[in-house]
């Protein structure tokens, strides 16, 4: 990946006497460090994905999606473990089929988006 230049040019007059001179100055990137900038979209790209499924289990949940239905059964259980460990915050009871608001859910989404994103700065850190 090429660096973003500036042009610099410079015009100097001497007796008459015209001389042009043309600079190219690298101006430094953010992220300079392509392995870290690697990881973070890694990072983020997992994130993503749990985030995807709770979102899922949030809105099957909310309209009251049927347990017996395939896809509602495939995210209700593969969205089950990142969820649970929220369930005792606001007294969860677990019932599918019955359209509710799952806070828990909500949280979960939260905590891993926040955790998420601290991970992924810790990645960017540069040593210099």
């Amino acid at each position: 990946m090429q660096e973003p230049t500036t042009r610099v040019e410079q015009t100097t007059v001497r007796s008459g006497n015209t001389t042009q001179t043309t600079q190219e100055i690298a101006r430094p990137t953010h992220d300079t460090n392509h392995k870290s900038n690697v990881v973070s979209r890694t990072i983020w790209f997992i994130a993503g994905v749990i985030l995807v499924l709770l979102a899922f289990r949030f809105i099957l949940i909310l309209l009251g999606a049927n347990q017996s239905n395939g896809f509602a059964n495939f995210i209700y259980s593969v969205s089950y473990p990142l969820a649970r460990p929220f369930f005792g915050l606001f007294s969860y009871n677990l019932q599918y089929g019955v359209s509710k608001v799952e806070v828990s859910t909500l949280v979960a989404a939260a905590v891993y988006a926040i955790i998420a994103f601290g991970i992924s700065k810790l990645a960017l850190i540069t040593r210099d």
